[in-house]
């Protein structure tokens, strides 16, 4: 298996949930075989489920990114299968930095979703190399034809398939390949080459001439161009050249169909035995795939390094897909194994990374997510290539490749390693914030002990979690990007690290202030024998703007009330304004003035004004009376035009007050999206990530910020307090 940067494929799998990504990564495997099978080895992969080799272990949806590394035509793939569910946008993001290409898989059944249609929208804006495969084709009610026009609507122009299935009632399926002519035929769960045809007529051929077309368009081969219109017909080795200069452009996306046969399955061992190259899982279109990769996918050295300078950010030369180069590599996932430990999976960008290399780990720019800057050395531990669940040893990875590290300890996702003598830094990829909070409590004094430690390896393996311990409610609150993502933090927490958590109800941290000006008096007056308690004290208190503040001011005349117990008295408004009058959450925004006392020559005590001012300042909220505030956020909503009208309907709902409202500028053929600026109370956004995605059908997104607090309308403060 070769492993120079011109010998790898870096594909990544994008696709909603459903879509059978991590089913097609198993006949993948399966049909490739693992990366160290000879070519005569005819042996079946066991690849039940990727990272799984027991089929009892697999998930009801994969929720982490994972990578699988094959060989086919001496090249070696790397296959890395993101999460469908909007959740875990953190592992997507991860994977479209370390590919070099994305497949998107598309369910012939359900068609392209919005999310999909996003990502889609995401890599042309970076003009990735893109390329489409229909799945689910085996379902009675699958139509290529239809699933094809439904992606060219989507997508857009370049949108062509590249093979078309051929199936008569009663007969095999067929995929005939427009480019060479060449027929498979898939009898009975194995497969076999018919003799291709002279020519492809009807349908082929407008489909052929199609994509022959589209191939020479996009790949802007002017001499292809003038042969073909002079009606010679294109040599099959020049087309598959353009195919890949077209395909490396980021305008041309050919499409082909995957699919199991009839009472074929997806599990291990499926089509044991059969010839090498054929579709081992019971199923068409993993061969055909495999070839796009290894024909009309681009390699490593085609993919431009991101931007790269010093950790202190002072520029450096850059280096790219140079196995000689400096080394410049970036750990795009981390994860904790229970046996062999921390296992990060490393992109190198540049030079070659050997075991027990010395390396400079950076990480910067992070803070905000609690991920401290830090500059370490470390050494690298062994370096392997995952196939299903087993790694495979490997002497190097040069520029180009995808390896697993062990053994990393400071390493985080995101983190940049080079080398110890020459550090560099790569950014770390945009990620978007949490906006779902969820409050947990250890059950138990064992599981308490635990939590801490766990919580500190899941914040360093996902970028995507923010860990809150909040000081105003006291409540230890993950923030997570939605349901299915908290569900999964939570699982890993009981399971990997056994610290079982409850989930409480997030607390939003209110205030309290006066709702008109007052006078008050605090009497602590008390005689039970010996030293006594006398501290007799006026304040005026009036409310003061928001964000005004805390003022105390000293207006005693005639010496009523001693110098010495005048910051005494202050202590206990104080104290008193932090535990709050009425509904138990502090006071803010008042003025107070001390405007008059008594005080007795031997019974008068620090203590005694420290209470009489906190009584003073009740007296005053009772004749007063206390206004509930709530905090409020500044909220940002992005969404397509199609949903502007449902969410601002659903803000109103939450008490929200939509202040503006501005289209964002779009690229062609993308679907027109507006932000919609709102003002809303905290306490209706806390479950806003999950309802808003299914307001949205998952196309929307939302910031937030706080704004300040406005009063809580009086019927809900004075639940509060009832």
């Amino acid at each position: 298996m070769s492993s120079a940067s011109c010998d790898v494929r870096n594909v990544v799998l994008v696709g909603h949930t459903g879509a059978g990504k991590t089913a097609l990564v198993d006949r993948l495997l399966a049909t490739a075989g693992p990366p160290d099978r000879q070519n005569g080895d005819r042996q079946t992969a066991q690849t039940s489920y990727v990272g799984h080799a027991d089929p009892e272990r697999r998930p009801a949806r994969s929720v982490s990114l994972t990578l699988c590394s094959v060989s086919h035509r001496g090249l070696t793939i790397n296959l890395l299968d993101t999460p469908g569910y909007p959740d875990f946008v953190g592992e997507l993001r991860a994977g479209l930095r370390a590919a070099d290409a994305a497949l998107f898989v598309v369910s012939a059944i359900d068609g392209v979703d919005g999310a999909t249609g996003m990502v889609w929208a995401e890599c042309a804006g970076v003009g990735m190399p893109r390329a489409i495969v229909l799945t689910h084709l085996d379902h009675p009610r699958a139509d290529f034809a239809a699933a094809v026009e439904g992606c060219q609507r989507a997508f857009g122009a370049g949108v062509l398939p590249a093979y078309l299935p051929e199936r008569e009632a009663g007969a095999s399926m067929r995929l005939v390949d427009l480019l060479s002519g060449r027929v498979r035929e898939y009898p009975d769960g194995g497969c076999r080459e018919l003799a291709t045809p002279a020519d492809l007529t009807g349908r082929y051929a407008s489909a052929r001439a199609a994509l022959v077309e589209g191939i020479i368009a996009e790949s802007e081969d002017e001499a292809l161009l003038d042969r073909y219109l002079s009606g010679d017909e294109p040599d099959t080795k020049l087309l598959l050249g353009d195919l890949e200069t077209a395909v490396a452009r980021g305008t041309f996306f050919p499409v082909l169909p995957a699919g199991l046969l009839p009472g074929s399955t997806s599990g291990p061992g499926a089509g044991a035995g059969s010839d090498r190259g054929v579709d081992r899982a019971g199923g068409f279109g993993s061969v055909e795939l495999l070839d796009l990769f290894v024909q009309g996918f681009p390699s490593p050295r085609e993919h431009l390094l991101p931007p790269v300078s010093r950790p202190d950010g002072s520029p450096c030369e850059q280096s790219h897909g140079d196995p000689a180069g400096p080394l410049v590599a970036e750990v795009v996932k981390t994860t904790t194994d229970p046996y062999v430990g921390r296992m990060s999976v490393i992109r190198v960008f540049s030079g070659t990374l050997h075991p027990d290399d010395a390396v400079h780990v950076s990480g910067h720019g992070r803070a905000t997510a609690r991920h401290a800057d830090h500059d370490d050395d470390e050494q690298v531990g062994a370096l392997s290539r995952p196939y299903g669940s087993v790694l495979h040893t490997v002497g190097e990875c040069p520029a180009g490749g995808i390896c697993v590290v062990t053994k990393l300890s400071t390493a985080e996702t995101g983190d940049t390693l080079s080398d110890r003598d020459d550090p560099r830094y790569l950014p770390a990829w945009s990620m978007p914030e949490p906006q779902l909070p969820v409050a947990i409590s250890a059950r138990s004094r064992a599981d308490e002990d635990r939590l801490s430690t766990a919580l500190g390896r899941l914040a360093v393996e996902d970028p995507t979690l923010r860990i809150e311990q909040n000081p105003e409610t006291a409540q230890l609150v993950l923030w997570c990007m939605g349901e299915a993502h908290s569900d999964a933090v939570l699982e890993r927490l009981a399971q990997r690290y056994g610290a079982a958590v409850d989930r409480i109800a997030p607390r939003i941290p209110l205030r309290e202030t006066l709702r008109a000006p007052a006078r008050g008096l605090g009497r602590q007056v008390k005689q039970s024998g010996g030293h006594g308690q006398f501290a007799v004290c006026q304040i005026e208190v009036e409310p003061l703007p928001a964000g005004g503040g805390f003022e105390f001011v000293d207006e005693v005349v005639g010496g009523a009330v001693p110098r010495a117990f005048i910051p005494s008295v202050e202590k206990g408004v104080r104290a008193q304004m932090a535990q709050g009058v009425r509904t138990g959450h502090p006071m803010v925004d008042l003025r107070v003035r001390l405007v008059d006392g008594k005080a007795h020559s031997v019974d008068s005590s620090d203590m005694a004004f420290q209470i009489a001012g906190a009584l003073a300042l009740k007296d005053a909220a009772r004749a007063a009376g206390v206004v509930v505030l709530e905090p409020i956020l500044a909220v940002d909503v992005l969404v397509p035009d199609e949903y502007v009208g449902a969410v601002m309907g659903d803000l109103s709902t939450r008490r929200g007050r939509v202040v503006g409202m501005e289209p964002i500028p779009g690229r062609p053929r993308a679907t027109p999206r507006a932000v919609i600026h709102a003002e809303v109370p905290a306490s209706e956004m806390i479950r806003y990530a999950i309802e808003l995605r299914s307001l949205s059908h998952g196309t929307g997104s939302f910031t937030r910020n706080h704004r300040g607090y406005e009063p809580m309308p009086p019927q809900l403060g004075d639940a509060l307090s009832a």
